[in-house]
């Protein structure tokens, strides 16, 4: 594994590549056709009207005060603070250059703002009279700081990565845009929300996988080791929701989307989200099992297809074994304050536990582990099998290259037919390792220790 993987994997055979093209090319042809009969063509329009005019603006002056008592306070007491007015000198918008003065945000999540901050300005207008308006401030402006953070990721990812790092960025923008342009609009248009998503995971397996690894045969491996583990996690997940009967209304936002959007589906809305989700570490699981087995069968090419399997399989293992604290960690860290709020509940934990949020982020975590999982075995079995299919044929397909005696079996019998490598025999190997040492053949020096100009290159 610590052979460079920048270089190009290995060409595999004609017979081999015309296997992997008729298997992949219609697979490829099937996800196309289904994205353009589901692609969204009359997606609902944005309502636009009810939402205030935001404007830019930089904050020129703060002033804070007492704030004067309220009648809804104990004991005549003060109302919670800050209090006081702000001057913004407005960037754009009909107040273009002049300077507004706004109240200090306050309240629960309220920006706190100081001289020489960019914020975004919300024009109210008074109900009783519409003609008179007042300014407020929503936010702070965090364009430019998006930018510059977005240029480091960017920049960080092309310094190491080079070429394949300027390849995965392309691919995450093609992900954005399929997610963007497809799979959201589909499903807000009515589309049934699990077919779209396997439809759009698809889409951007294909794009990711090939754009940023090459087309290969160790990547259209990994290609069909992603895809049928999402088929058969979409599969467990239909199973696992219906057994535990989730209704997709788990969480604020999904019964807020329902409040706007009553015709979107929220139980095929959380399978999506199950099937969307485990896209990103399955396809990181399946282009490293491809790419173990190919750099084990390069390392040392006497390895079987069995053996191939069991060594590739053990990498899988610990890969897996960090990857489910990875998924089930994230689960929690986007939900730590839900999690946070459960933790001061008066109900017991089983009744916590069983309850509609906690219950589908446990089968969220369960699903995509599970078919995390398989994907490991289904991955290292085709990259061996192709792997393997290929050396048989590369030694076969030559004939006699060695000069008219039957290509030199009777002088290296242990050499492949490319005359490039020994293929070692395991019963010589065995015994060597495990004969012992006839008098003084250690290579030490008079000093006790190794000679440091001998060989260490195995005799075989």
């Amino acid at each position: 594994m610590g052979a460079d993987h920048n270089r190009p994997a290995p060409s595999a055979p004609p017979g081999v590549r015309r296997i992997l093209v008729a298997t992949v090319v219609p697979l490829v042809v099937v996800t196309v056709v289904a994205a353009l009969l589901l692609w969204p063509r009359d997606s609902p329009g944005v309502d636009q009207g009810t939402d205030p005019p935001r404007y830019h603006g930089t904050v020129t002056r703060v002033v804070t005060e007492a704030c004067p008592p309220t009648p809804e306070t104990p004991e005549g007491g003060s109302a919670a603070g800050p209090c006081g007015t702000v001057t913004v000198k407005v960037a754009d918008g009909p107040d273009t250059g002049r300077e507004v003065q706004t109240p200090v945000p306050s309240g629960p999540g309220a920006p706190t703002v100081a001289v020489g901050d960019e914020i975004i300005l919300v024009e109210l207008t008074d109900p009783a009279d519409p003609t008179a308006s007042s300014y407020n401030i929503a936010e702070h402006q965090r364009g430019k700081p998006l930018v510059w953070l977005v240029l480091l990721f960017a920049a960080a990812i092309v310094a190491f990565g080079r070429w394949r790092g300027l390849a995965a960025l392309a691919g995450l923008a093609a992900s954005f845009a399929i997610l963007l342009a497809f799979v959201l609009p589909g499903i807000s248009a009515g589309g049934s929300p699990l077919l779209i998503a396997i439809v759009g995971a698809a889409l951007i397996m294909f794009v990711v996988l090939y754009l940023t690894h090459g087309v290969t045969a160790q990547t259209s491996v990994a290609v069909l080791g992603t895809l049928g583990s999402l088929v058969l996690t979409g599969v467990l997940g239909t199973l696992a929701t219906a057994a535990t009967h989730l209704t997709g209304y788990g969480s604020e936002d999904a019964t807020t989307l329902s409040m706007f959007q009553a015709d979107v589906d929220l139980h095929g809305l959380l399978l999506a989200g199950i099937i969307i989700g485990s896209l990103g570490v399955l396809d990181d699981v399946t282009v490293t099992q491809a790419a173990t087995v190919t750099e084990l069968a390069h390392a040392n090419p006497g390895l079987s297809r069995l053996q191939l399997y069991r060594a590739a399989t053990r990498v899988g293992r610990a890969h897996i074994a960090s990857t489910v604290n990875t998924i089930v960690l994230a689960y929690a860290g986007a939900s730590l304050p839900l999690l946070l709020l459960l933790t001061a509940d008066s109900r017991s934990v089983t009744q916590i536990l069983t309850s509609e949020f906690l219950a589908q982020e446990i089968v969220r975590s369960a699903v995509a582990t599970l078919g995390l999982i398989a994907a490991v075995p289904l991955t290292t079995a085709l990259a061996a099998l192709v792997t393997t299919a290929g050396r048989a044929t590369a030694r076969t397909g030559d004939g006699d290259g060695d000069g008219g005696d039957g290509g030199g079996a009777g002088d290296e019998p242990s050499r492949t037919r490319e005359g490039s490598r020994p293929v070692p025999d395991r019963a010589e190997a065995l015994r060597a390792l495990t004969a012992p040492r006839a008098g003084n053949t250690s290579s030490a020096t008079s000093t006790g220790w190794p000679d440091p100009d001998r060989s260490t290159d195995a005799t075989w």
